[in-house]
């Protein structure tokens, strides 16, 4: 269990709602063309308070950049789908690093070590629901006025150090020290909508769910909240 999922969910039955065209989407969706089911929900859904933040988000973004909009990668994931693209990397770990598949349990374990770092485990239990299974999980980023994707520095989802938030903090070559400001500016908007980012991830970020709870706890330990949202059956 990770230390977040130790945190109560008082579930407060909020809708899961379409994301408008407002915002600007990754197509097609990225699982999909994986091979991933969603069955009768689109990816491109989040519980109705997280799309109100999200909204303001990218209103703070605009006030600063005209005409540049937040990218939605990814947000509601079924558990189904969670297995589904934690099965993926881990296989695609395993080929990567030339493993057989007569994998040791030693290798095993560090490939899953990897895989757990950026993906959280499926759980059908309701105390310790996946993130993106609540509606309160979305993986963004930032495309300008004529569309084009920002550079951060590395791809989403990707399973290395440099998808850390502050990877490039103390880089030297302006290049590397542009991707931190742009991943300055993500993390600023979407901080002052009420979001809180996955210490691991620097495109992740929540509102409400048991990650979100955690991480404001850290910061405001006398003050604790718990949980809104809790996994969407």
């Amino acid at each position: 269990m990770k230390p977040y999922q130790q945190i109560s969910i008082l579930e407060c039955g909020e809708q899961l709602l379409p994301i408008p065209l407002e915002f600007a989407i990754a197509s097609p969706h990225p699982y999909i063309k994986l091979g991933a089911t969603y069955g009768e929900r689109s990816p491109y859904y989040l519980r109705k308070g997280v799309l109100e933040q999200l909204t303001q988000a990218q209103t703070n973004l605009q006030q600063q950049y005209p005409g540049w909009r937040i990218q939605i990668f990814d947000a509601y994931r079924p558990v189904e789908v969670q297995q589904f693209m934690v099965d993926y990397t881990f296989n695609e770990l395993v080929q990567a690093q030339n493993l057989t598949s007569n994998l040791s349990e030693a290798q095993k374990q560090a490939v899953w070590q990897q895989v757990e770092q950026f993906w959280a485990l499926p759980s059908l239990d309701p105390a310790t629901p996946p993130p993106h299974s609540t509606g309160a999980a979305v993986d963004v980023t930032l495309v300008d006025s004529e569309g084009e994707i920002i550079d951060m520095g590395g791809e989403i989802d990707e399973i290395s150090e440099r998808s850390h938030p502050n990877y490039y903090k103390d880089a030297t070559s302006p290049t590397e020290q542009q991707y931190h400001t742009h991943r300055q500016l993500l993390q600023k908007i979407m901080f002052a909508a009420g979001f809180q980012r996955h210490p691991n991830e620097w495109w992740h970020f929540s509102l409400g769910d048991q990650m979100w709870a955690w991480l404001s706890n850290q910061e405001n330990p006398t003050d604790l909240v718990v949980a809104r949202y809790g996994r969407i059956i």
